[in-house]
């Protein structure tokens, strides 16, 4: 019988490979002893990366999330391990060295065991001082590897960024397969050196099954001295997501690993769940394309999870590139061709800006580089010519840390003409400490700071959502933003605008006007304000509307109910009859 392997379910990251928004803290306190009941789990991802700042975006208290789903699985021994950025944080762009600190003393507390450090561009500079901070927080740091296919990302390259991220105190070693472009043969020799060197060390593949070599690359992983394999479920499994944990355990079993039984119960109650969630509000978010794999995917090295927003930017420019060329006398091309066009051209810009592993925000940049290289072409004006975008050229001149492979000539160039300078220092010290801003400001709000600084660590990390969050902003966007998504997903079921209102009012109560005269948004009609958003929460005695009556009064038109706004039936400065319907509202419980 050869060794065990553990598996790890990425629950939160299956939500965040498929669509835009997580799982509400209700659902992930209905699923974890579902989980937990499966057996078969030694791990389970709770937080990280982009999820918390999901939480606030549609109104949640992410630290409430965090400490809610952890619980259970810290009550019964299964280990929570959380996405770490580095210098990045839970976030897209650089953190004060005090702020990275603050964030493993408070996710320890909140009960998270184990950090996935990642950084971005592999540098080492930007994963050891989080090391430290992790161990000095008490959780136990995971240095990463983030795996992609090039001529300088060898196993030579991987295995000596190994040596360095161990010997400055990682206690485990993560495979982050992004994209699943990783070359299972690779993968494997890569798991052989790391163990020949630090048997000890603990080793986690990480790998997506957007391109279809995750299997093999788990085989070959585990072959050679892996220990833990993370996982996904049904039906979010698959696609561009990750394997699901009955194929892994099939297979690993068959090749003589002890692995563990599963729940088989449980496994179909956390799926009919899951499926739940995704029906209740997630999937009106999740893109189709995202459930289905893509050998393409292996010739540009994009993560999967990117091709849901890299089509929507191409069908966004499709009709302009076109509407160019037929002025210019050249055939028009089709979106099918604009995709390969795009993926020829990520792969001729990714070298040319020094090869930094295709994940986030550095799939974002190159892939955008591309899509600006294809917009000049159009215009007949030279690749690179569109370049300005400040956090692109950020990554370029190495503010973001060290890129692994060399700046083209061009480039170079191009940044002496625009007057940039190259960067080579300690990236961290271009962005000093700042928690003590933060604690003021939300002193002077009369904001608490939280158990174990935990409000004031959410802010500081994500002070724009916290604030929409504070005010409540963040949820208006995100019901409008919900609704939205309803009405986009009945259009394409072939209702028509006039079905859709009709249903949407059958479940509705119109507001209708006290008095006759004309519709004002807001009393100052030199400055009115627009009409109120689909989705706008209302209470029965809140203001809707002004009503200017013939005799010059000034009425406050109350919404008369509990709910949301689903149809404004009238325009500023309209003239109504008492009695006519202003709005639809769709109540809701007080």
């Amino acid at each position: 019988m050869k060794k065990e392997i553990k598996f790890s379910l990425v629950y939160r990251d299956m939500f965040q490979s498929s669509g835009k928004y997580q799982p509400r803290v209700d659902q992930l306190v209905r699923i974890a002893p579902v989980i937990i009941d499966m057996g078969c789990f030694a791990r389970v991802e709770t937080n990280g990366g982009a999820f918390e700042q999901v939480n606030l975006m549609y109104g949640e208290n992410p630290n409430i999330a965090v400490r809610a789903f952890t619980k259970p699985f810290n009550e019964v021994g299964v280990k929570t391990h959380m996405l770490d950025r580095g210098l990045n944080a839970l976030r897209m762009f650089p953190c004060p060295a005090d702020l990275r600190k603050l964030m493993y003393k408070v996710k320890h507390v909140q009960g998270v065991d184990i950090t996935r450090i990642f950084c971005g561009l592999n540098d080492p500079k930007n994963i050891i001082p989080s090391i430290k901070y992790a161990k000095e927080g008490g959780m136990t740091p995971q240095a990463t590897l983030c795996i992609t296919y090039s001529p300088v990302h060898t196993v030579e390259y991987y295995t000596k960024l190994a040596d360095r991220l161990i010997e400055a105190g990682a206690e485990e070693i993560c495979l982050k397969d992004m994209a699943g472009i990783g070359r299972p043969w690779s993968l494997g020799q890569l798991v052989k050196n790391i163990k020949a060197k630090h048997p000890d060390i603990v080793i986690q593949y990480h790998g997506h099954s957007g391109p279809g070599l995750s299997m093999a690359s788990i085989l070959e992983v585990c072959e050679n001295g892996a220990d833990v394999i993370d996982t996904a479920i049904e039906p979010l499994s698959w696609g561009k997501v990750h394997p699901d944990v009955i194929s892994v355990q099939a297979m690993l079993k068959d090749a003589g690993f002890q692995v563990p039984e599963i729940n088989m119960n449980a496994y179909m109650q956390a799926r009919a769940l899951t499926q739940e969630f995704i029906d209740d509000f997630l999937g009106y978010f999740m893109d189709p394309n995202n459930k289905l794999m893509s050998s393409l995917l292996l010739t540009c090295g994009l993560p999967g999870g990117m091709m849901g927003s890299m089509m929507a930017d191409l069908k966004g420019v499709h009709s302009g590139i076109n509407m160019m060329l037929k002025s210019q006398g050249k055939p028009e091309v089709s979106l099918d061709d604009l995709v390969i066009r795009l993926f020829e051209e990520v792969q001729f810009v990714w070298p040319k800006v020094g090869y930094p592993p295709l994940v986030t925000p550095f799939s974002q940049y190159v892939k955008n580089i591309a899509l600006m290289n294809i917009m000049a072409d159009v215009q007949d004006k030279p690749r690179f010519s569109l370049l300005s975008d400040n956090s692109i050229w950020g990554m370029i001149l190495g503010k973001s840390g060290q890129l692994p492979g060399e700046i083209a000539p061009e480039i170079k160039e191009l940044a002496k003409v625009q007057g940039r300078e190259f960067f080579d220092g300690d990236v961290q010290n271009l962005y000093p400490d700042d928690l003590d801003k933060y604690r003021a400001e939300m002193d002077k709000n009369g904001w608490e700071t939280g158990p174990d600084d935990e409000e004031l660590f959410e802010f500081s990390m994500h002070d724009m959502q916290y604030r929409d969050f504070k005010s409540g902003v963040a949820k208006e966007r995100f019901e409008v933003d919900l609704q939205k998504a309803k009405d986009a997903k009945m259009a394409k079921s072939g209702f028509s605008e006039e079905d859709i209102k009709k249903m949407k009012r059958a479940k509705a109560e119109p507001i209708t006007a006290d008095e006759k005269g004309q519709v004002v948004w807001e009393i100052d009609v030199e400055n009115p304000s627009m009409a109120p958003a689909v989705g706008k929460l209302y209470r029965t005695d809140d203001n809707f509307c002004y009503i200017l009556t013939p005799w010059g009064g000034n009425l406050k038109q109350a919404a008369n109910f509990n709910g949301r706004i689903i149809e404004v039936c009238v325009n500023q400065g309209d003239r109504v009859n008492k009695g006519d319907v202003l709005a639809y509202i769709q109540r809701e419980d007080a």
